[in-house]
């Protein structure tokens, strides 16, 4: 079976490409041309034949990740399903099942069943679970075991896995040898590796066997998004020699995967201050030749736990705006606990409302729907104006708790009604949408 890669480069425009052409309102030949050259990938999986379509790359809506999965001390399948199925109602565009507690196999087929979004997966959570539990000791590791998962993982219908292929013993000497971080590791996966790695004295079998990741991937059409094991985890820690090392090797990675016909994406970056996040941005697209870039946060500061979904939603906006092309969202339990559902709903919410922002930024031509809300703002006309929000429920829960003495005023002002007293002065000159764009 060939892939949407190789398919786009023989000059075949699929069915997937056209339903992204469809959604976004691109030509489909030009969506063929950006999936040829590995600018947009299309996790599709054919595994699982009735999951959304969702394109992610170069010239397309900023699209958002919702995180769910069990730990070692919450194992409730139910709440990670209705944690899934809020984050579709709430239109996350992809979602990653990132389970380490309970019957994985069981909690993985199940998520699968209960949502149409396309779902992604870090294996090596399952391989050193698994390790952990049957043999007290997660670096005993068998890779042939970790090989053999992947490929049960996408038989069930996983559609892109974020795999640690970039770790390697010259990333682990960096690290080493700058002697310090303030953050330390944070990515499970990627420490996991790292303790492998140093344990058995032995290379990545992920970097080591680069080529049979690949072919796992191409034969179920899945997309390998290059994992980030050495991202920072403080803002301190930004761009240090590990995290350039990895970064560096999972661009070059890319570049290969494609080559090999495999889709990919690249991961990053973690904590990082504000003023670095164009400069992180530009470096993955020039090294990778333009590979997706799937963000992790990014949070520009490390002291808003309890409202880091807002920390990550100004980290994600300006990213949307330079470039990045799927967000993962951050909620309000970040770094305190594993989140519940309403956590997921204003996680969510708050990663899709921070790509909006950056795509207004990024794609001036999407202002459109943006002068429409204001338009009804300024003509007080409340019910057209609830239709253009983000999030009518909210903002119409909010003005009937609140309710004015004049239906079209709000409580803020009452009386003294800027928007009405404005329109009064210059109705004859506002006329509908006829004013300066």
């Amino acid at each position: 079976m060939k892939t949407q890669l190789e398919r786009a480069r023989a000059g075949e425009v699929t069915a997937e490409m056209e339903q992204v052409s469809a959604d976004e309102g691109i030509a489909a030949e030009e969506i063929r041309v950006r999936v040829g050259l590995g600018e947009i990938v299309i996790p599709a999986n054919p595994a699982r034949p009735t999951q959304k379509v969702v394109g992610i790359g170069t010239g397309l809506r900023t699209k958002v990740n919702a995180s769910i999965g069990t730990s070692s001390d919450i194992k409730d399948v139910e709440l990670e399903k209705r944690k899934a199925r809020i984050a579709e109602e709430e239109q996350a565009d992809t979602l990653m099942e990132l389970s380490t507690g309970g019957d994985l196999d069981r909690i993985r087929q199940e998520i699968l069943g209960c949502t149409s979004l396309p779902v992604g997966n870090v294996p090596l959570y399952q391989a050193f679970s698994h390790y952990s539990r049957q043999h007290k000791n997660p670096n005993l590791l068998d890779p042939e075991y970790l090989f053999d998962l992947i490929e049960q993982q996408l038989a069930d219908g996983i559609s892109f896995m974020a795999i640690h292929c970039g770790i390697n013993r010259f990333s682990i000497e960096r690290l080493r040898k700058q002697g310090f971080r303030y953050g330390g590791l944070v990515s499970k996966g990627g420490t996991f590796m790292v303790s492998w790695m140093e344990y058995n004295s032995q290379e990545n079998p992920l970097y080591e066997q680069f080529d049979r990741v690949c072919a796992l991937m191409k034969k179920y059409d899945a997309v390998l998004s290059l994992g980030n094991g050495i991202r920072a985890g403080a803002i301190h820690d930004s761009h240090d020699r590990a995290q350039m090392a990895e970064m560096i090797i999972n661009c070059e990675l890319a570049e290969l995967g494609r080559e090999m016909g495999c889709q990919m994406m690249v991961e990053g970056p973690g904590h990082v201050p504000l003023d670095e996040i164009e400069g992180n941005i530009m470096l993955e697209k020039r090294m990778s030749g333009n590979a997706p870039y799937y963000v992790l946060g990014p949070l520009p500061a490390d002291s808003g736990a309890g409202y880091d979904h807002i920390t990550a939603a100004i980290g994600a906006a300006n990213s949307a705006r330079h470039g990045a092309d799927l967000i993962c969202y951050i909620t309000p339990a970040e770094h305190l606990a594993l989140p519940n559902e309403d956590d997921v709903r204003e996680g969510v919410r708050a990663t899709r409302l921070a790509a909006r922002i950056g795509d207004i930024a990024k794609y001036p031509e999407r202002r459109e729907h943006e002068k429409r809300v204001a338009l009804s703002r300024r003509d007080t006309n409340w019910q057209e104006h609830f239709k253009l929000l983000m999030f009518p429920d909210k903002a119409q829960q909010v003005r009937q708790q609140r309710s004015p003495a004049k239906e079209g005023t709000c409580t803020m002002c009452g009386d003294f009604c800027a928007m009405e007293r404005g329109h009064a002065l210059f109705k004859d000159d506002m006329k509908g949408d006829k004013i300066r764009a």
